[in-house]
């Protein structure tokens, strides 16, 4: 589930560029006759984001007064596989585009990006990027095709005001799944329509949080083997995240009557003081707080239990196949003026406390060194929502590994959802049968990945 698209509206950019060497900017030999590159850019917020759009349209501005020779148009947009390849087809894809990180694999190995290996030493902050992020929009070979400027995980999200009320302590959220269950029986004992923990099963939001729960407990989706996927959750792993729902909805009647959740549903019942717990992004905290009338106050955020993995993602941008040596360098020294700068975080901060954004989530930095410290005093510097609320998170984040979504996600997340459905709305489900039909029907959406 692209939950990461939510956060272009908070208005966290995290951050972009200094001026570089005029070297940067390549050879006279590289530019056109009259001296002047013009890139297309996507990811304008629309006018309807108005601070977000304004703040795009000041940073074109300084850009282009900082660098005479460049000219960008900035266009609306993100990354739709819906158009790509008709924008791709028609040349109306533009020269530096933003992609999510389930994107880069399949248009690297379809070869509609350029690559962009041969620039990337001109620009001292791409090497202070995390290796593991800079993979994700590299080849087998280590060639570069894109730049990450943002990225996210999913941990366990909790009520500190109600683990308190149930004797628990809000600054030890529980670390493994026997914790929750646990955890999730004391909250639900409080009475007067309170749940313990919280699942979802409708509109792919099941199937994407089933993915989170099986990485949590060291299994998988699906895998490629020998240059085939194939679906790889019909196991163990697979088995104990249905049977602990199972359990918690029907004997330990934690769960709640009411099921068949989708994504608003969980936010509702949090921002309502009725929800302990449930596994999300960080991000989902302001929505609860601004759409649901919560309290910054009132929520924790700890890693996902278990440990052993969690469901993550983001955001970078992408450079169009047929972009000539003159605006692959335009768009990095673009990039690197804003979306990948560690020298602007603090600015950035700044404008987006002073517009009431928030800042200081518990998102995981795209940065190492240096740079990842020039993040930490930045956010702490501007935060204007309670970090200590989130130091469980923060502390055990470098332990868990983040994993990606599978191939055709949301085709799989539709039926997973059944599977979740079934052992939540069913006390009589038969797990194996569940995990064995969905196997089959994963199985046949996976044989259509090229």
């Amino acid at each position: 589930m692209n939950r990461s698209r939510l956060r272009s509206a908070v208005g966290l950019l995290l951050v972009a560029g200094v001026g570089l060497s005029a070297a940067a900017c390549g050879g006279d030999d590289d530019k056109p006759a009259d001296g002047k590159v013009t890139i297309t850019v996507n990811g304008l917020p629309p006018a309807t984001e108005a601070a977000n759009h304004a703040r795009f349209l000041e940073m074109v501005a300084e850009f282009e007064k900082q660098n005479p020779d460049i000219d960008i148009d900035a266009r609306e947009g993100k990354m739709d596989p819906q158009t790509f390849s008709a924008k791709l087809a028609g040349g109306q894809l533009e020269d530096v585009f933003y992609v999510y990180f389930t994107d880069p694999a399949n248009l690297i190995a379809k070869r509609q990006v350029a690559d962009i290996s041969k620039y990337t030493g001109e620009f001292p902050a791409v090497a202070q990027i995390k290796p593991e992020l800079m993979k994700i929009f590299s080849d087998a070979d280590g060639k570069v095709y894109g730049l990450p400027y943002k990225n996210y995980s999913l941990g366990l999200l909790y009520n500190r005001a109600l683990f308190t009320k149930a004797g628990l302590d809000p600054d030890n959220p529980p670390k493994t799944w026997a914790e929750v269950r646990t955890a999730a029986q004391k909250i639900a004992a409080l009475g007067d329509g309170h749940v313990g923990y919280g699942d979802y099963s409708k509109s792919n939001t099941g199937g994407w949080h089933f993915t989170a729960e099986i990485y949590s407990v060291g299994g998988d989706v699906a895998v490629n083997e020998g240059g085939t996927w194939k679906a790889a959750f019909n196991n163990d792993q697979g088995r104990q995240v249905l049977q602990q729902l199972k359990d918690m909805r029907w004997t330990d009647k934690s769960m709640g009557e009411r099921q068949l959740l989708e994504w608003a549903d969980l936010l509702q019942m949090m921002g309502a003081g009725k929800l302990g717990m449930y596994v999300a992004t960080a991000d989902n905290i302001p929505t609860i707080v601004n759409q649901y009338k919560g309290n910054f106050a009132d929520y924790g955020l700890g890693p996902i239990p278990d440990g052993k993995g969690t469901l993550g993602g983001g955001e970078g941008y992408m450079f169009n196949a047929k972009a000539t040596p003159e605006k692959i360098r335009a768009g990095l020294k673009w990039l690197t003026f804003w979306f990948n700068n560690p020298d602007r975080i603090a600015a950035e901060n700044q404008w987006a406390a002073e517009n009431k954004n928030v800042v200081g989530l518990p998102e995981p930095a795209i940065w190492t060194g240096a740079a990842a410290q020039k993040q930490a005093e930045a956010d702490k510097q501007y935060a204007n929502v309670p970090q200590e609320n989130y130091a469980p998170f923060i502390s055990a984040a470098p332990g868990v590994p983040v994993k990606l979504e599978p191939p055709n996600a949301q085709q799989i997340y539709a039926v997973l959802d059944v599977a979740m459905q079934k052992v939540l709305t069913d006390a009589n489900a038969d797990i194996n049968a569940l995990l064995t039909d969905a196997e089959k029907q994963v199985n046949t959406i996976l044989a259509t990945v090229q």
